[in-house]
This record gives structure tokens, sequence and C-alpha cells, in this order.
């Protein structure tokens, strides 16, 4: 047993050396160092930041610093993603993703917060409960000082939206660091990993469950520079809620049902939007049949049996830490501000324009009346989609009602984004569609430097404007398609647990199958007859190392004999 674990061990330090073979891999690293090194600036260092006193000593804090800054943060983003673009062919090939992600993510782990001042909030408020105070009854404000300067200025005064566990947690790391406001906000890190590390482990898993395409989940998803920048730099505790919510998917379609509400119910306890993935909980293995009645009747105990318990746990989790259910109050802070949502940025347009035409009482309901419209438009496109994907597909209502609810909701930030994107390529998306979403992170990437450059003097805008030339330019680079040359078969296996080398394998026959579609000859397509492109023709036994197995009948669709559309997971 030692023995074993020892060798695994060993060959993990072997393969996450061995990633340093391949150039994408030092380019995206540094991108990550030039990003860390341009986060030290005026624009995210609170004064409480230990590095305040070298800076000002060097000299640091002048304009042509924060411009410095600002550059290498705008060349650090075009970097990751042309590294992120050109690694795509050789995952699980010649690199390991997890391999990659650590490589990428490791300047990031002693940076500040980058793009975002949401890990000082979080320390803000476990700073609060180190002196008594309930983050639902007050706000950061309370406690003048610096825990409280930290915090961008409006969050200062309303209280937490954030589930109970999370804000129990970000007691604990205040308490790990020693009562340290800076490091405080740091440590906030540490779940977010955790949840990074949920989903570089588990979404690959759930596509070889749904028999599609492990490298290209492994790609979009677990080295997307999103994530890699706002979940392991921004440490969002989003990333945690995220890692559960992949956890309980891969529980589902092993057929572990409890342990799969559990994991949605701790979920929900850290961000309440973790509740929507107890619908592919409650679906998966179910037998659901068809929208008639009595397939209803039968299929409507395990739904409720599912929400109950989901709801259950959570209010376990609740009563435990002892802050009750303030958060329900709290609910509406995230959209006190104008931010990306669609609706959001014309309910601020009109209000302006309404102002300038003298019509003040219009003005005043402007904002509202686009929020409750915007409302509206969400719940009637997640109903759509109940209907048309929950029964067959869980996991694309579960995607697609993600990025409905952040796009449509009261607030959007970037790494809401991730709620749905890290589970399009779980969600039969096309080729196509994933290439816009590339391209769509680019963008969002290119907004968060002209951001900075912002928050750095206006005068560095003129930096962002090469940012988004640049972002514009890399988009375009990444529509290049690596060679359709095949490649000995043994290449592609990966040295790891028989369990990667397993997925390897499965990655390599769905490449070969595209390369015989693209034959002049006409060789057979994997998605000819109507069946999904991305679905693999056979079912493959999962040979592991014992601590990995799976069934198909149980975790995924048909079972061997057939293709199939169901997500849902029947025999």
């Amino acid at each position: 047993m030692i023995s074993t674990v020892l060798a695994r061990v060993r060959q993990r330090w072997v393969d996450f050396w061995a990633a340093l073979r391949v150039g994408p891999v030092w380019l995206g690293l540094a991108g990550t160092a030039l990003l860390a090194l341009g986060a030290l600036s005026p624009a995210y260092l609170p004064q409480a930041s230990p590095y305040w006193p070298t800076m000002r000593a060097l000299g640091l804090d002048s304009w042509w610093a924060r411009a410095l800054a600002t550059a290498m943060v705008i060349g650090a983003i075009g970097l990751l993603i042309i590294a992120w673009f050109r690694i795509r062919g050789a995952i699980y090939r010649d690199v390991k993703h997890w391999a990659v992600l650590v490589w990428w993510s490791l300047p990031l782990l002693v940076a500040p917060p980058i793009f975002s001042h949401d890990a000082y909030s979080y320390a803000a408020h476990g700073w609060l409960l180190h002196n008594g105070l309930n983050p639902y009854e007050a706000s950061p404000s309370v406690l003048p000082g610096a825990f409280a300067d930290q915090v961008a200025w409006l969050w200062r005064y309303t209280p937490s939206p954030y589930g109970p566990l999370s804000l129990t947690i970000s007691h604990w790391l205040v308490e790990l660091a020693g009562l340290n406001p800076y490091y405080s906000a740091v440590a906030q890190r540490i779940p977010a990993l955790i949840g990074v590390g949920l989903l570089v482990h588990f979404l690959p898993r759930i596509a070889v469950q749904l028999r599609l395409d492990p490298r290209r989940t492994a790609w979009f998803a677990t080295i997307n520079p999103l994530m890699v920048i706002d979940l392991v730099g921004g440490a969002h505790n989003d990333a945690l809620m995220l890692g559960l919510a992949a956890l309980a998917i891969h529980l589902a379609y092993r057929g572990w049902f409890w342990p799969a509400v559990i994991a949605v119910g701790v979920g929900m306890s850290i961000k309440q939007p973790a509740l929507l993935a107890a619908v592919p909980v409650a679906v998966i293995g179910s037998g659901w049949a068809s929208w008639r009645a009595p397939d209803l009747l039968r299929f409507a105990p395990r739904a409720l049996v599912t929400l109950l318990g989901v709801i259950g746990v959570f209010a376990g989790v609740t009563m435990l830490t002892g802050l009750g259910f303030g958060w329900i109050s709290a609910m509406t802070v995230p959209g006190m501000i104008v931010t990306l949502a669609p609706f959001s940025l014309i309910g601020w347009g009109l209000q302006h324009l309404l102002e300038l035409a003298g019509l003040l009482t219009a003005a005043a309901w402007a904002m509202p009346v686009a929020k409750a419209v915007s409302l509206a438009i969400m719940v009637a496109l997640i109903g759509w989609m109940l209907v048309r994907f929950v029964r067959t597909r869980p996991l694309s209502f579960m995607t697609w009602a993600y990025l409905a609810f952040a796009i449509l909701g009261p607030a959007l930030h970037t790494w809401y984004l991730l709620w749905g994107a890290l589970f399009l390529p779980l969600a039969r998306t096309s080729d196509r569609t994933l290439r816009v979403a590339a391209g769509l992170t680019s963008v969002l990437l290119v907004y968060g430097a002209g951001n900075l450059a912002w928050r750095n003097d206006a005068v560095s805008l003129a930096l962002a404007a090469v940012a988004a030339a640049s972002g514009w330019l890399l988009s375009r680079t990444g529509r290049r398609r690596p060679s359709a040359r095949p490649r000995d078969p043994a290449s592609y296996v990966p040295v790891g647990s028989p369990y990667e080398a397993m997925l390897a394998s499965e990655a390599a026959r769905l490449e070969a199958l595209r390369v015989a579609d693209a034959r002049p000859d006409g060789g057979a397509s994997v998605g000819d007859g109507g069946t999904d492109p991305q679905a693999v023709p056979q079912a493959v036994p999962l040979a592991t190392d014992g601590a990995e197995t799976a069934d198909f009948a149980v975790g995924g669709e048909a079972a061997a004999g057939g293709e199939s559309d169901d997500e849902e997971g029947r025999p």
C-alpha cells in the first residue's frame, strides 16, 4: 500500500517537471509571473499591504510605475491567451492538464488578489466574526481599521450576501493568518485552490462518464485563463462552490445519490447558486421516461427528496455556524452597482438619458424596471430550458441555466460566467460554440486589463486600447487548427495512473475518428446518423488502479451497443 502511494507520488513529481518540456507551459508561466508583478500596483495593493514600504522606498508609487505595472498586466494577458491556444493539442499527449495549471498558478499564489477586491471583503467578514459580530447584521465599516480599509468603498457599508460556511471559513483563515489584514486576504486562496483542485480532478472524469472527449474538457475548463486569473488569482469563493458542484455531478453519475445531495448542500452553504446543481443530481439515474403525467408522478418523489435533502444539509450547516439566514436580506447587495449585466447597463443608460431630459420621476424607475424585465426574461428562458433539456440532458440544462442566471441576473462579473462556462464542454456544445466561448474569454481578460488601467489612472487607458487590439489578433490566432497528422497511439498515453492512461487512450481514439472523418475518401464520421458528434461510439470500460471505477450504465449514457444524446444515465 505504502509503496503504491509512493510510486504515485513519484510519478506525479515526474509529470510535474515533464510539463516544462512543452513550450506553451513556459509561455503561460511567464504570463502569470508578469501578472503577479503587475499586480503590485496602487490599483490592487491596499495600504495595509506589507509591500508598500518597500515600494515607496523604491519610488514605485509614481505614475510611471503604475503605467509599467499596467503594461506588464496587458503583456501577461496576451502571453497567457497565446499559451492557452497553443497548448490545446498537447493536452493528454505531451503534458498533463493539472501540471499545466500548477505551473501557471504558482506565481499567483503569493500575489495580491487579482482583478477583484472580493478577497479583502472575505477577510473583513472573518474579522467581524473574530470580534463577535455577525456579517449578516454588521458591515465591515462597523470596525474601522485596516480590515475595513482594504474593502472596496461600497461593500464597506453593506452586509454579507455569502453563505454561512463561506463566512466561517473566512473567520478560520483570519485566525490562521495571525489576524494580519493583508495575509488574511491572501489566505482566502486556500479554499479557492481546493475548489479548483476539485474541478481539475472531476471535470475530465465527467466527460469520460458522458463518453465525451476529455481532452476538450481539460483544455477549455481546467486551464482556462479566466479560471486561472479569477479563481486562483482572484481567490473567489465561487471556486469552491463550483468544485463541489462538479463533485456532486460526478457522484451522481456514479450512482451515489446521497453523497451527491450532501455535496450540493455544502456547496450552497458556500454560495447559494450551487442549488441549481440539485437539478441534474435529481434527474441522473432516476429513470424519468417522459413528461406524461404517470412518469412525472413517478419522478416527483425523487425530485422532492433531492430538494429537501439539499435544503436540509444547507440548514444544518447554517445552524452549526450559528449565523442564521441573514443572507436573505442581503440578496440585493450585488445588484447595488452597475456591472456588465446587460439590463443593468441599459437601465443605467436610460436613467441618465431621462435625467438629462428632466424626467426625474421616470429616471428613478429606469433601473428597477430594467432589472424586473431582465428577471422576467431569465425566468422564462430557464423555464424553457427546463422543458427542453432537463429530462434527457440535465447537465446541459444546468450549464445554460447558470449562464442565463449570470448574464440576466442583477449583477454580472467575469467570474460569474465561469458558473456555466466551465461545464460547456460537457453540455454537448459544438466546436463552433466552444470557439466563440474561447474568443469571449479573451475579450473578458482584456476587459480585466482595461479595468486595471482605469484604476491606475485614466491616462493608462491608452495601454488598454493596445490590449484590446492584441485580444482581437489573438482570437484570430486561436482559429488556426492543429495539424490532423496521425500519430503513434502510444504517444498519446501519458505516464501516470491507469485511469489517466485510459483518458488519454479515449482522447486518441476520438481524434483518430475525426481524422478519418476529414479524409478525402469520406471516412466514417463520429457524427453520422444524427448522433451527437461528441459522443463516443462504444462504451469503454474504465480499467483503473482500484481508486476509480465507473459503470456507463449508471454513470453516463447508454450502455454498450449504441450512442445517445441522453445524459440522464438510464440503461
